[in-house]
């Protein structure tokens, strides 16, 4: 701690913004400096602190110390103020992405509708309900459509398996991880774009918005956070958990839409411009930046 102390009375910043509730949170809170920014980004504040009592008391505690705590999104801030009744205010600054690059582009002609999902191959993003959920949609009529898996994971073999045991082998494609960089060509070569996560503690659904900026409709749980970024019915559509049936219909609703598809794509991308834009939240993060340490150092 007195490397810290040392180092903040040399650099003496107007404001530390400290990221992660827990670890880093607690060097903030040991450090005594202020004005201090928290800002909180899921596990810190929906996982940790139900470890162990400890974990609890120490999250409690690091909430309590800043002038300000920054959410990403309204469900987390409610967590917060859970956790910490007496937080002094938190403040919701989602996540932005570059709307320059996530932008609609011309598409191949494809024979093909393209449904898929850029997202780790892991239980909690509720892949394999996709996959049943396309499945049933394929048995229902839903012909001339594929599913496009990007992304890896632990459960990448179970979810091949899945996809064998179905015989879907002929229109599932996994493609693997991507950079980041290439994202915004696999969206730009889908129709429709699907997230179930199964994870109430889903904090916010940044690919969902990626998806929206490039002009998709989207098609997602009501995992946590994610129905944040989609008004239900003008952008895309939001199902229950695990309700492979309520998806099904939802995919072959819009499979068979083309107008519908293209209207709900135009109004996510207006609804990230007006809501998501990076450069317009990096604004207004740097705008509370101001306000705490003007209010600080009057």
């Amino acid at each position: 701690m007195p490397i810290i102390r040392n180092l903040l009375h040399s650099l003496k910043p107007d404001v530390l913004n400290v990221h992660y509730a827990s670890g880093y949170g607690t060097l903030a809170r040991l450090s005594h400096f202020h004005p201090m920014i928290l800002s909180v980004w899921g596990q810190d504040v929906f996982d940790f602190p139900y470890k162990s009592k400890w974990n609890m008391t120490t999250i409690q505690k690091n909430i309590l110390q800043a002038d300000r705590v920054v959410s990403i999104s309204r469900i987390m801030k409610t967590q917060i103020e859970r956790l910490q009744p007496l937080v002094r205010e938190v403040v919701v600054v989602p996540w932005g992405v570059d709307c320059k690059k996530f932008a609609p582009q011309p598409r191949l002609d494809s024979n093909k509708l393209r449904i898929g999902t850029v997202k780790s191959l892991a239980p909690k993003y509720g892949v394999s309900y996709l996959i049943k959920a396309f499945a049933q949609a394929k048995q229902q009529g839903l012909s001339d459509a594929e599913l496009i898996l990007v992304g890896s994971g632990p459960q990448e073999n179970e979810l091949k398996q899945l996809v064998h045991k179905l015989q879907l082998q002929e229109v599932v494609q996994f493609i693997g991880s991507v950079p980041h960089a290439e994202v915004p060509q696999w969206l730009n070569s889908f129709d429709i774009y699907v997230a179930l996560s199964t994870l109430d503690s889903e904090s916010f659904g940044v690919a969902i918005v990626e998806a929206s900026a490039c002009g998709l409709p989207v098609l997602v749980s009501n995992a946590g956070g994610l129905p944040e970024v989609v008004v239900d019915g003008q952008t895309g559509f939001i199902v229950p958990k695990k309700d492979v049936q309520a998806a099904t219909e939802k995919l072959i609703y819009l499979a068979t839409n083309k107008d519908l598809r293209h209207s709900m794509g135009q109004q996510g991308r207006a609804f990230v411009l007006a809501n998501y834009n990076w450069i317009k939240n990096a604004d207004k993060m740097e705008q509370l930046y101001f306000q705490v340490a003007l209010e600080y150092h009057q």
